[in-house]
């Protein structure tokens, strides 16, 4: 258990780990706890600043640690499936641009609307502060390890050994873990937040597998990303589940 919990913490963070962990589809076991971890930290670390700077730029500084926490691992996958899935594009081309590690302007873009949203989104939640924002990094770390159960993987690399490797009991921990986490925000809001991560997750999936028959490493850290920018614009709207 130490190895899979170690094997997570490389996998979604930037903190050097020198013991010998496992691969990634074992390791997604504690993917969710890992997002928690994150999420604790930028709760707490938020409430500190704003004891000494303006909310909104609290706010961003938290997003800021956030991304920095993960060397942009899901912002990456964002950027590269904003450049590479443009209308009548073939699958192979697809292919071959997710692989390019530049970056174009829809990638750009992309990235810079999701730093919006999640910036913004954090300053506004008001309700069961520290609950809710664990859960906006706990629930998408669990959707990414449930979309990786659920798809084939595309391509070749570290996203496909991934697919390749989550079992059933490792997707079914990790998705009981979101589900507990998002009720810790109660089950007014769990109810609307688990259905809208459910949707983005099928629509995701299938929206994939018609473009290039599965999933690649860019498309669960895209999924990811929209699942975070869900759950923190519904949170920042406390009469959505008052």
């Amino acid at each position: 258990m130490i190895r899979r919990f170690l094997g997570a913490v490389q996998f979604l963070t930037v903190l050097p780990v020198a013991a010998k962990t496992v691969e990634p589809g074992r390791a997604a076991l504690f993917f969710p706890l890992i997002g928690a971890g994150v999420g604790w930290l930028g709760a707490w670390l938020f409430l500190l600043f704003d004891m000494a700077v303006p909310t909104q730029l609290g706010s961003l500084l938290v997003v800021a640690l956030w991304i920095a926490s993960s060397g942009g691992l899901h912002e990456d996958g964002l950027a590269d499936v904003a450049d590479a899935f443009r209308s009548g594009r073939s699958s192979d081309r697809i292919l071959e641009i997710l692989k390019d590690p530049r970056v174009g302007a829809i990638g750009a873009l992309a990235v810079t609307l999701s730093v919006l949203v999640r910036w913004q989104g954090l300053a506004a939640v008001s309700r069961n502060f520290v609950p809710a924002v664990v859960a906006s990094q706990a629930v998408p770390r669990a959707a990414m390890v449930v979309m990786a159960w659920v798809s084939r993987p595309a391509g070749s690399g570290l996203g496909a050994a991934f697919c390749a490797s989550v079992t059933t009991p490792v997707a079914l921990l990790a998705a009981a873990q979101g589900v507990g986490f998002a009720l810790w925000c109660g089950v007014r809001a769990a109810i609307p937040m688990l259905a809208g991560t459910t949707a983005i997750v099928i629509l995701a999936h299938r929206y994939f597998h018609r473009r290039i028959g599965g999933v690649t490493g860019d498309c669960l850290g895209a999924t990811s990303q929209l699942v975070e920018c869900f759950l923190l614009v519904f949170l920042a709207c406390a009469n959505c589940y008052s």
